[in-house]
């Protein structure tokens, strides 16, 4: 077998000169010895995967309950279709696929149950005490804090390029923080979009919530449609290769990973009639404001009668009890949210 030195050296002279390097550049915080084999973006990779947390996410909502159909996308879903994206293009632009891969693995990780309501719903709950709440900065806690997979640290010691690829892979310039992200942060982030985009498409389809001809008064979809038919792939599988070659075509490593101008304004014209006629959409509403209504039922009796995981939170963190209570509502899938409140709800 080869050493895991020269594999490393090996593998870095596949990448660009602006990718970040296999063996990283920023460590831990918390030293640990080489693994024998893997890389150390690997055992990143295979922590995250490992992680309660994360699998958890195949009981999270991505725009659907959970539940009302085996085909929709879930969290988890979304997640793989996300790394999938993301470690493709990574690889076609010369990046780190390991660290890209782990950023998008791990970028969900602090979504609360019922989707982006949910999100809304203990935001609004941390607001009434004096704080706030974004999944982002929860994947974070999540990896830093939460997970536990040794008794020498807190969280899951991961390198801490993935944990400025989840502080930063938001925007290519994030407010607040020090530096560009890098670019395996910033594939992550458009690639991102692309799979949310592609599959509520798809997702729209399959419910009904709209038809192909509502679709085709979409400017780009009517471009991805010609593509689609010439090529004889889908819908999804079209517009995700359009969106990806725009990418391609303008990144050069010396600028942030973005769409062109002009591709930018086809797919806001896209995103537009999804939140009008998916997001919106009655029957996507109301679940979600069940969805809510659980959440803060749960967020406040919680507050009022802690419960023994929420007093565990507590005690192992220092934090104080509404911190815990968002910890553990954020933490839970959509279907033990719902039982957990049926009896005072």
């Amino acid at each position: 077998m080869q050493d895991l030195k020269d594999r490393i050296k090996a593998a870095n002279q596949l990448l660009a000169p602006y990718a970040v390097p296999h063996e990283g550049k920023l460590g831990r915080v918390v030293p640990e010895a080489p693994d024998a084999t893997r890389f150390p973006f690997q055992r990143d990779r295979d922590r995250i995967i490992h992680s309660r947390s994360f699998r958890r996410l195949k009981g999270k909502t991505q725009v659907f309950v959970s539940g009302v159909g085996d085909h929709y996308r879930t969290r988890l879903t979304h997640t793989v279709e996300v790394a999938q994206i993301s470690r493709d293009m990574a690889r076609t632009l010369g990046l780190n696929e390991d660290l890209t891969e782990c950023i998008a693995l791990a970028h969900d990780l602090g979504h609360p149950p019922f989707g982006h309501a949910g999100e809304d719903a203990l935001n609004s709950w941390m607001e009434s005490h004096g704080s706030g709440f974004e999944h982002n900065r929860q994947s974070l806690r999540i990896v830093t804090v939460l997970d536990k997979r040794s008794s020498q640290y807190t969280g899951l010691n991961l390198n801490t390029e993935v944990l400025e690829g989840l502080m930063k892979h938001r925007t290519p310039f994030d407010k607040g923080l020090e530096g560009p992200p890098s670019l395996e942060a910033q594939v992550v982030n458009i690639a991102d979009e692309i799979a949310y985009t592609g599959h509520d498409v798809d997702d729209g389809l399959r419910a009904k919530l709209f038809t192909i001809d509502d679709l085709s008064t979409v400017q780009l979809i009517q471009e991805v449609q010609k593509e689609a038919e010439k090529n004889d792939t889908s819908l999804r599988g079209a517009l995700i290769h359009m969106l990806v070659m725009d990418i391609y075509e303008q990144t050069d490593g010396l600028c942030p990973v973005q769409f062109s101008p002009a591709l930018r304004q086809k797919l806001d014209e896209l995103r537009n009639f999804l939140w009008k006629n998916m997001y919106l959409h009655p029957q996507v509403l109301k679940r979600a404001n069940h969805g809510k209504e659980i959440v803060i039922a749960l967020c406040n009796h919680l507050l009022d009668s802690p419960s023994q995981k929420v007093e565990e939170l507590m005690r192992l963190h220092g934090s104080e009890r509404f911190e815990a209570v968002k910890d553990y509502v954020c933490g839970m899938t959509d279907d033990f949210a719902e039982q957990s409140s049926i009896h005072f709800l």
